[in-house]
């Protein structure tokens, strides 16, 4: 990052806990990290920040690391995700006002997009060494959770000792590879931009028993894990599995799971989008990417409904309620078109 956004990304680092305090306020200060739950300020311990430290390299201010999706950046990029931006040009105004400077002639494009987090290269080469899901423990763990059909779900893998780096929240001794799902996140002409990993244990009934069993690694602002082909009316979530869970009861519908609340917000539009279903998860953070996405689609001139959960989510609904009543409960909710065109019967 070089020129105005170094020069904002350092002064924000000085400032580190009163941008903390302001866009992360449900947080709170241990030692010499701000810590809470996510980039959309929810309560919580994946998220660090380092409040003190020199101004580069390892250990510098400003730092932060979200242990449950493997992102990293300065305060520029958390500003960013906190508010759902698209581009860099909107951080940096941002900031600026946050820091009381005055408004300056950008000296830069004002629609480059904020710089990715992560590798695409290293998540490129994670999806290349995976093998096609069908006959593995990935399938059998998503089918222990009564989603079937998956094998034809191309961005979907299976690896059998992927590697995963302990925290301090796992046990000593945790082992560095489990068997994991592979999911690749793709931006909207299809190129690879990151990967989402969920470990697995031995048997693929349960997530693997370490401290944080999913991560995302890559480019994924704007981008995420797509089911189907894109069209005019298509469904956007956070979890694969609620995802693959709709896609179970609307098998005709593409949909896209964002892999967490602040990426859902931010998700890219395709340019033919008429009509945005948006599957809800029922806590602060989801309400704030609903809030984001309403303004977003209304400016674009998208339709957005909400989906709402008879139970926890789309897949306790699926396990527990059965996929006919999963599927009559979406119809009372898409508009009469779509539950005609889309729905299966029941039965």
């Amino acid at each position: 990052m070089a020129g105005p956004a170094s020069d904002l990304s350092r002064a924000l680092a000085r400032n580190a806990e009163a941008v903390c305090r302001h866009y992360l306020g449900n947080g709170r200060r241990e030692g010499r990290y701000w810590i809470v739950g996510d980039a959309l300020g929810s309560a919580g311990r994946s998220l660090y920040v380092r409040l003190k430290g020199g101004e580069h390299g390892k250990g510098a201010a400003g730092k932060w690391t979200d242990a449950a999706t493997h992102e990293h950046g300065d305060l520029l990029d958390l500003i960013g995700l906190n508010c759902g931006h698209r581009s860099l040009a909107e951080t940096i105004e941002e900031a600026r006002t946050f820091l009381s400077l005055p408004r300056a002639r950008p000296d830069f494009d004002p629609d480059e997009p904020r710089p990715p987090a992560g590798s695409r290269k290293a998540a490129r080469r994670l999806f290349a060494a995976s093998k096609p899901i069908a006959g593995t423990l990935a399938e059998f763990y998503i089918r222990h959770r009564i989603i079937t059909g998956i094998p034809s779900e191309r961005w979907l893998r299976f690896h059998s000792r992927c590697w995963y780096r302990p925290n301090e929240d796992d046990v000593p001794d945790t082992p560095h590879a489990f068997p994991a799902l592979i999911a690749a996140v793709t931006d909207l002409d299809g190129t690879i931009t990151g990967v989402h990993r969920t470990w697995l244990d031995a048997k693929g009934t349960d997530k693997a028993p370490v401290a944080t069993p999913r991560r995302a690694m890559g480019d994924l602002l704007g981008h995420g894990v797509r089911l189907g082909t894109s069209g005019p009316v298509m469904v956007a979530g956070e979890g694969i599995e609620t995802m693959l869970s709709l896609r179970m009861a609307v098998p005709p519908l593409a949909m896209i799971a964002g892999l967490s609340a602040p990426h859902l917000a931010a998700t890219a539009f395709p340019p033919e989008l008429r009509r945005l279903y948006v599957a809800r998860d029922d806590d602060p953070a989801g309400a704030h990417a609903v809030a984001t996405l309403t303004e977003r689609t209304h400016a674009a001139g998208i339709a957005m409904i909400v989906l709402e959960p008879q139970l926890d989510d789309f897949n306790a609904d699926l396990r527990l309620l059965g996929l006919d009543r999963l599927r009559a409960h979406l119809a009372r909710q898409l508009l009469p078109e779509d539950a005609t065109r889309l729905l299966l019967p029941t039965g």
